[in-house]
């Protein structure tokens, strides 16, 4: 809805008025959308002879005759699949642009799309995309690779430069990333080209399962009990997330699930799904109100079972899926979209109806089940969400309690993060992204609400629930989206607590008044940076008898170990004299133990009732001067004065600039070295190198 199809016909348009270029040019498009390219040629530039390549062998072959030959037309509009058919015909011409809509489906290099458009011979190119990066920065390298093959030839090369290691790393990659774009990307959004579109509005809509959805759900979780328990493959473990998913949409999508035969639409088809309890409470209330709806799901055999209900409660509808032909998809969106249309729902698959289609005169948008892929939704939101549309859209993201479904919502938010940071906000955080699921997500999913399920009782909705439902979905939805924003503000402040930033930060006393003026504000923020600490890996219990043992103990809390003292982190250029620092905080930490196992043991004995000479003896044991001895006050002076010797302050970006430093002024030369050592000052970088030269050997 940005106007990018107009765009892009106003540069054709261009070329063939101002510069006398009249093609040919290619046009690939999904199948979708080819009825609106060829109406907005007509609509904006009739002066260009666009035209229509696409139908079965027979009418493929007459345009190839007719129209598809040199010299009879300026601009072939094609769809990604003929392209793939025809590419022996397509591949005779010399284009001047090849432009393909939606470019995100040559995301992947290897694809057959991307490797036969690899072929045509053109002298420009262009894509179109409302999402150039989905899950990582590799798939923005293929769309770049397809621009500019010399430039970017080596896919390896590409993620060399943006492998991030450290935090040095990551502002070299953003910088790097931003420069490399700059000549190859013009972005708009939305808030830029169209002023006046109604906000949109995405509420999460958490419901109960049915009790036969419970019952499917169960059977689901204990048939495959071993591979839920981390015994099984990572791809059945697929399968079991694709099944609970079934489930959570509409227990019929089974074998066997629905009664009959014979097999009848009734309440039952609403009644059996808590999804479709919560549908059957909407779709009144918004048609009151004047309101059309797109209803999008994943699953074509969920359609199925939507045109049912749509059919026994009288809804006038139109359905796009995958298997819908190209007449069918024009005329569907042109008896949705007419004036004064009948027609209340539009049924569509998340990937067929999704993409480039203008829906613009319904106003709401039900996600009925959620893409791994946060974009496909996005992509689906804006067939409403778009420039053209009068009045405020509302995104109703449907979602079963305690299930599955929290957890990919989860995860497609994470990769929403994603793109934030690195589109917009130009920050490499995250980006490197895995492209598929782990393992143990998997099992994180699977798992996910599996003590509540087992515990759940069926869930029946009223009128009065629904209000309910909604205000809580408004606020938790909103709740989710504050994160996601501060995480994207914070991004930019390079601080990743969400709320908490080093430029505005005030101690508990608000003594804090912001940094004193005439500070450098690099130096300032060097000083005082407090690293995070690190990071520990969360165990995962795999073994099944152990998963079953905890799930019993629930509220016995294990019995706390000893208080430890923590060894701060050493890096070997900041000098610390480890070995003697190692050696104090062993022994304080022997001491601590020593002293945990004598007081467990005189607890136990109290508790076993042991008489006070018993207890009197005991504690004299204790006392033996060869047991472990906790630190003396020399020693414990000795310790502070070997932390305070260490260089704490320095961090491996300015080691590694110190380096660099020394390598181009030569060690003597301080003055020019602090000098490229943002945040530290001559007398610290003296210091550093005196030592630095002393202890190189070590």
């Amino acid at each position: 809805g940005l106007g990018k199809t107009l765009q892009t016909i106003s540069l054709l348009g261009y070329l063939h008025e101002q510069r006398g270029i009249t093609g040919p040019h290619l046009v690939i498009v999904p199948k979708s959308t080819l009825h609106n390219w060829m109406n907005e040629f007509k609509r904006w530039c009739p002066i260009i002879r666009a035209r229509k390549f696409h139908g079965n062998q027979e009418e493929r072959n007459r345009q190839k005759e007719e129209l598809i030959s040199p010299g009879k037309f300026d601009v072939c509009v094609t769809s990604y699949e003929m392209v793939i058919k025809e590419k022996g015909h397509l591949k005779k011409f010399h284009w001047r642009y090849i432009i393909i809509d939606e470019a995100h489906r040559i995301k992947n290099e290897n694809s057959l799309l991307s490797r036969v458009i690899r072929m045509f011979h053109s002298n420009y190119r262009l894509l179109i995309t409302g999402t150039p990066l989905q899950n990582n920065l590799h798939e923005l390298w293929a769309l770049l690779n397809f621009l500019l093959p010399d430039v970017f030839s080596s896919a390896e090369k590409f993620d060399e430069w943006f492998q991030i290691d450290s935090e040095s790393q990551k502002d070299e990659a953003v910088l790097q990333l931003h420069k490399l774009l700059r000549p190859f990307l013009l972005r708009r959004v939305k808030a830029e080209v169209e002023k006046g579109l109604p906000p949109k509005k995405e509420t999460i809509l958490k419901i109960g399962l049915s009790e036969m959805q419970l019952k499917w759900y169960k059977q689901l979780m204990q048939k495959d009990i071993d591979a839920i328990n981390g015994a099984g493959e990572r791809s059945r473990l697929l399968n079991i997330v694709m099944q609970l998913r079934k489930c959570c949409n509409h227990p019929y999508l089974f074998q066997g699930a629905e009664p009959g035969p014979p097999f009848t639409t009734d309440m039952h088809l609403i009644e059996n799904a808590g999804k479709m309890m919560l549908l059957d409470k909407l779709l009144p209330r918004l048609k009151e109100r004047g309101s059309r709806v797109l209803i999008f799901s994943q699953m074509t055999r969920l359609l199925d079972i939507l045109e049912d209900y749509l059919l026994f409660r009288g809804h006038k509808y139109c359905r796009i899926d995958g298997n819908t032909s190209g007449e069918d998809r024009e005329a569907g969106i042109d008896a949705f979209n007419e004036e004064g249309s009948e027609k209340f729902c539009f049924l569509l698959s998340t990937r067929a109806g999704g993409l480039g289609i203008n829906l613009a005169t319904a106003d709401i948008v039900i996600l009925y089940d959620s893409d791994w892929n946060p974009q496909v939704d996005l992509q689906a939101m804006d067939r409403a969400h778009r420039i053209g549309q009068k009045k405020e859209v509302h995104v109703y993201r449907f979602c079963s309690e305690n299930s599955i479904e929290e957890k990919v919502i989860e995860k497609a938010y994470k990769k929403l993060k994603l793109d934030a940071l690195v589109i917009q906000q130009g920050r490499l955080q995250d980006a490197g992204g895995q492209k598929s699921v782990k393992k143990e997500d998997l099992l994180e999913m699977v798992r996910n609400g599996a003590d509540k399920i087992f515990s759940a009782t069926g869930s029946t909705i009223t009128d009065a629930d629904i209000e309910a439902i909604i205000s809580k979905g408004e606020e938790e939805t909103e709740d989710l989206n504050n994160r996601l924003q501060k995480f994207s503000e914070s991004a930019i402040k390079f601080t990743l607590d969400g709320n908490m930033s080093i430029y505005d930060y005030q101690d508990e006393k608000g003594e804090f008044s912001g940094v004193p003026s005439g500070v450098d504000m690099k130096a300032y923020v060097a000083a005082n940076w407090i690293g995070p600490g690190t990071r520990e890996r969360k165990k995962v219990k795999y073994n099944e008898n152990e998963y079953y043992r905890d799930k019993m103990t629930v509220g016995r809390s294990a019995p706390k170990g000893p208080r430890l003292p923590k060894i701060p982190v050493m890096h070997d250029f900041q000098f610390f004299d480890v070995q003697r620092l190692t050696a104090l905080f062993e022994q304080e930490a022997n001491f601590e133990v020593m002293k945990h196992q004598q007081e467990q043991k005189r607890s136990l004995a109290i508790s076993q009732g042991a008489s006070e000479e018993t207890i009197a003896k005991m504690e004299e044991e204790f006392k033996d001067p060869n047991l472990p001895q906790p630190l003396t006050e020399d020693e414990m002076l000795e310790k502070d004065r070997l932390l305070e010797a260490g260089f704490s302050n320095w961090n491996k970006r300015e080691f590694n600039y110190f380096i660099r430093a020394c390598e181009k002024h030569g060690r003597a030369d301080i003055s020019a070295i602090a000098a490229d050592i943002e945040g530290k000052t001559f007398e610290e970088v003296k210091e550093y190198s005196q030592i630095f030269w002393e202890r190189i050997g070590e």
